[in-house]
């Protein structure tokens, strides 16, 4: 049985990470020509994981088999031709542990750990938790007016968006205003990934971080500051949100020409 949270947890490890990635490379390898599946394509063993990712088979099998029992990995034994034992291999689940409740706020989170995963391996290189939350937000978040909010209320009235999507992650945000609108302040009491945030704050809270900045983006605000203060009063995180340009009021419509006054001007000027 998969554990989200467990997972989250663990796959907030690098080490771990590139452990599931060369598992999920070797399972989805091709045989050159023919397109038949290559050696490895039933899992790794714990001693070829060992050498992928640079590691002492003892260690290699610890992470294993915690990622095995928070549902990211199956373990099964395969036997080979010949004499021998069979030999235990390690698979990436066929069923993501994300999706056994995509609404639920780990459910998220996973989703979003999963698809780091994915850019990580496309791209060749580590997708920072920052990006990971934006890329979620702007494939997720729907877009709105593409036009930055021309004063301080439409400036707020978007950030009320903002206050939609964390809603939707589990929290409950309480929103005031500083700076004369400019910028806001958003207490997150009660934070639904506390127990993980304390663990892994830079994974979980810049997760968060960006997942705010591709919400403003989405909502039209791209040229806005995100500061999120962990735990910073009572074990409420609080996040600001400032405006990097001023406000450009719409220009106002030139007023439409009274032709009799029009006239009247010149034949006063005859």
């Amino acid at each position: 049985m998969s554990d989200p949270a467990l997972a989250a947890a663990l796959l907030s490890s690098p080490v771990r990470r590139q452990i599931v990635d060369a598992i999920a490379g070797a399972q989805a390898a091709r045989v050159p020509g023919t397109g038949a599946p290559a050696l490895g394509a039933e899992g790794l063993s714990a001693a070829q994981v060992a050498k992928a990712v640079d590691l002492h088979v003892t260690t290699a099998r610890f992470h294993l088999d915690q990622l095995v029992a928070a549902g990211v990995l199956v373990a099964s034994f395969h036997k080979h031709p010949g004499a021998g034992r069979p030999r235990k291999v390690y698979a990436v689940t066929r069923r993501p542990v994300s999706a056994e409740n995509p609404e639920v706020p780990t459910g998220l989170l996973m989703e979003v750990l999963a698809g780091t995963l994915s850019a990580g391996r496309d791209e060749g290189r580590v997708v920072e938790p920052d990006e990971a939350g934006r890329r979620w937000a702007l494939e997720n978040v729907p877009a709105h007016d593409a036009s930055p909010a021309h004063s301080a209320g439409e400036f707020v009235g978007k950030v009320g968006g903002l206050i939609d999507v964390l809603q939707h992650w589990g929290y409950e945000p309480e929103l005031s205003t500083r700076d004369q609108g400019r910028s806001v302040q958003i207490d997150l009491p009660h934070c639904p990934f506390r127990g993980l945030a304390r663990r892994h704050t830079d994974v979980v809270c810049g997760i968060h971080r960006g997942l705010i900045a591709g919400t403003m983006d989405r909502l039209g605000e791209p040229n806005t500051t995100v500061t999120l203060l962990p735990f910073a009063e009572a074990g409420t995180c609080i996040a600001h949100i400032s405006r990097t340009t001023p406000f450009d009021p719409a220009e106002p419509q030139p007023r439409p020409t009274d032709p009799d006054r029009k006239h009247t001007r010149k034949h006063a000027d005859d």
